[in-house]
């Protein structure tokens, strides 16, 4: 989603010309495009922070992001805080628009895909980043990270938090994803588990 009817043509090339194409289902100047039919199918959204308002559009992430979407923000900011608000709020990735197609396209085909993705402008950001190496988890991901914990399968807390399989299984790569960002990975249940300990999100006893 885009109001610069240039950079939204230019993304629409790009992902035609992906190997594998990446097909774009919907396109629009606000997030309203990524809520209706056919946007709402999407497995990924591409965010433009700004989408004509004065600050960055924080609000409308925080909605995609709690409704379970993969959202790739691609923006015109470029300061590690901004960069940092949006990994915190729950963004799969966070590109520049001087980062351009390569980066754009393999970020899109890493969140279709449920891997990690961290570009340039990104791993800068976190490089400079002087917070502890704890992942500021979103406090949704902490409900179903801890719910996994004690049920037997994804879609068991999917039925305890009225989710849907598909979104359970978001919130656990985005903490997987977190976790990788910070150097901390996490690509088992058991290694979450002790991740979350080593955190204080959860007590040994309590499991």
């Amino acid at each position: 989603m885009d109001d610069h009817p240039a950079v939204t043509a230019g993304v629409r090339a790009w992902c035609v010309a992906a190997t594998p194409p990446i097909s774009v289902v919907a396109s629009g100047t606000d997030a309203g495009a990524a809520w209706l039919a056919p946007g709402d199918s999407a497995d990924v959204v591409v965010l433009d922070l700004q989408l004509g308002v004065a600050g960055p559009a924080y609000g409308e992430l925080k909605r995609l992001v709690d409704a379970g979407r993969q959202v790739v923000v691609y923006t015109m900011r470029d300061d590690r805080e901004t960069a940092l608000t949006c990994l915190d709020i729950g963004a799969f990735t966070y590109l520049t628009k001087a980062e351009g197609e390569h980066h754009l396209v393999g970020a899109i085909q890493a969140a279709a895909s449920h891997t990690p993705y961290t570009p340039p402008a990104l791993s800068g950001a976190l490089g400079t980043d002087t917070r502890s190496n704890r992942p500021r988890l979103a406090p949704r991901e902490v409900d179903v990270l801890l719910q996994w914990f004690h049920c037997e399968s994804k879609e068991m807390v999917a039925q305890k938090l009225n989710l849907s399989a598909r979104t359970v299984n978001s919130y656990l790569d985005r903490v997987r994803i977190k976790y990788a960002s910070v150097g901390r990975e996490a690509p088992t249940k058991a290694a979450l588990v002790a991740r979350a300990i080593q955190d204080g999100l959860v007590q040994v006893d309590e499991l």
